[in-house]
């Protein structure tokens, strides 16, 4: 059992919290009974600390003190993963790229949205909140390991994929109503920023807009939503 605070391998895993620490250890901390079986099942689990004996392997036992220490969470939990990054694949036929999301809760939810309507790749900008935020994680409730997802500089990936694939912005006020958009096998959807959308550099480099039909009294969906609807109607 490991009960010191102070422990070096506990301090090792307690830097997992700072975002430069796991780009450059390639690791990151999952929080939960579920998460855990998640990146188990995914053969990305590397480690694990709880309270209790687990059936895992390199699994330690630690004090609560010591599981305060490495948890993100206000209630700490019985089991604690620590798991490798998933390595890039091949990006597929449908992409999804996300333009500068910042609430962790909509990065989640868009998440596990891509995987129930089959995007084969999320694309991050680089100025998206870190995946690998503790709460991103806890909202993907699993689905981080189900998908690939990469993260780049949008400006220079958009135009490189151009003429692969249909680019598809999107845009509250104009564009192609979503029930009327042609399905096309390879396309990229681009969505955008919570407050202020999808940058104007990017929707100049897309082949088409689209908007989504309702209640003019509703000025506008949350970027979680709008997602889902969008990736629903396109899977159709």
């Amino acid at each position: 059992m490991i009960t010191s605070i102070n422990n070096e391998r506990i301090k090792e895993i307690s830097k997992l919290n700072n975002k430069k620490y796991r780009k450059e250890k390639g690791l990151f901390i999952v929080e939960g009974e579920h998460l855990v079986e998640e990146a188990y099942k995914h053969n990305l689990l590397v480690e694990v600390y709880s309270l209790n004996e687990t059936s895992y392997e390199n699994s330690y036992i630690v004090t609560e003190s010591v599981m305060k220490k490495i948890s993100n969470l206000d209630s700490i939990p019985n089991i604690i993963g620590i798991c490798k990054i998933k390595k890039e694949e091949e990006i597929g036929n449908r992409i999804l790229i996300l333009d500068n999301i910042q609430d962790p809760g909509n990065l989640g939810t868009i998440i596990r949205s891509a995987v129930a309507f089959n995007v084969s790749t999320i694309v991050l900008s680089n100025d998206s909140v870190d995946l690998y935020n503790s709460k991103v994680i806890r909202a993907t409730e699993g689905m981080i390991f189900n998908i690939n997802i990469i993260s780049r500089d949008l400006f220079s990936f958009v135009p490189s994929i151009k003429n692969q694939y249909k680019i598809y912005g999107t845009n509250v006020e104009s564009g192609t109503l979503l029930k009327n958009v042609e399905k096309v096998e390879k396309c990229a959807i681009i969505m955008g920023n919570e407050g202020n959308g999808v940058k104007k550099e990017l929707q100049k480099i897309c082949d088409e807009n689209i908007y989504i039909e309702m209640n003019k009294q509703c000025e506008s969906l949350n970027v979680g939503v709008a997602t889902s609807i969008i990736l629903y109607e396109l899977g159709r």
